[in-house]
């Protein structure tokens, strides 16, 4: 058993699995208290269309993803920003048509059918060396942007419009994020799966939110979550031989069930 998880394959998996729970943790919490939840779906499925995209091009799928999910991310938020679409409803007619376009790239590409599954579930296969280290860059850009802009996304994600008449940049804040998320997205969707990827940005978020008083103790606590169920999840999947991206995903549902039923208990 011990002598599995020192393989280089189960040791890359751990590292990326830290990786991903700091990200979708940390970003998900700005998706949960902006009740962005959908969001997350979204461009889970507008990453298959990029995936799907690369595999039918024969390039690296990551790289093709990473733009064509950044660009749908920048033109939801111009549809929110600019006109009187609701984001539910701008999310929803890119995710119909990134879907659309995935399933079109896919039936056109005979090669690479069993590629484009491992993305739609997520599999530790996947996750190289190369894999790691784009995934800690982005993890190291996040905490550096997040170092100075904290302050500006939290008072805009409770108060978008004071946060307008204080001067703060509400409209580039929400492009930076919603790009940095999108980027998280794709980061993630090689360990947990193209359909699992969204419960992995919310559920970690909705259980510490249940528990905590503040947004940096939902914060703090959403990444503690995600991390820990992340690397667990991943040994039991390993000792197990179970999808890695659904026994994380149920893991931290169980978790999140238990919180709440303790929750409940607390404050009857």
């Amino acid at each position: 058993m011990f002598e599995l998880l020192k393989s280089s394959f189960a040791i890359n998996a751990l590292l990326a699995g830290l990786v991903v729970g700091f990200l979708g943790s940390f970003y998900g919490t700005f998706i949960v208290q902006r009740r962005m939840s959908f969001l997350g779906d979204g461009l889970a499925h507008v990453a298959f269309g990029g995936v799907a995209l690369g595999l039918l091009l024969q390039a690296e799928p990551f790289w093709i993803a990473i733009p064509f999910t950044i660009i749908v991310a920048v033109a939801i938020t111009y549809l929110k920003e600019k006109t009187n679409i609701e984001i539910d409803t701008a999310i929803g007619i890119f995710f119909a048509v990134s879907v659309a376009l995935g399933v079109l790239f896919i039936s056109l590409n005979k090669h690479y059918i069993s590629d484009a599954f491992s993305y739609l579930f997520g599999s530790i296969l996947l996750v190289s060396s190369e894999d790691l280290i784009y995934s800690y860059f982005l993890a190291i850009i996040t905490i550096a942007v997040s170092i100075f802009f904290w302050r500006r996304w939290t008072y805009a994600t409770f108060d978008s419009e004071l946060a307008r008449i204080d001067n703060i940049k509400v409209d580039f804040d929400n492009y930076l994020l919603s790009i940095l998320i999108a980027l998280s997205i794709v980061v993630s969707v090689k360990l947990v799966g193209i359909f699992l990827v969204a419960s992995f940005l919310v559920i970690p978020s909705a259980t510490a939110k249940l528990v905590s008083k503040t947004f940096s103790q939902m914060t703090i606590l959403s990444i503690l979550l995600g991390i820990v169920s992340s690397e667990i999840g991943i040994i039991i999947s390993i000792l197990f031989d179970l999808p890695t991206g659904a026994t994380i995903i149920l893991f931290q549902s169980t978790i999140f069930t238990l919180m709440l039923f303790f929750h409940k208990i607390i404050n009857k």
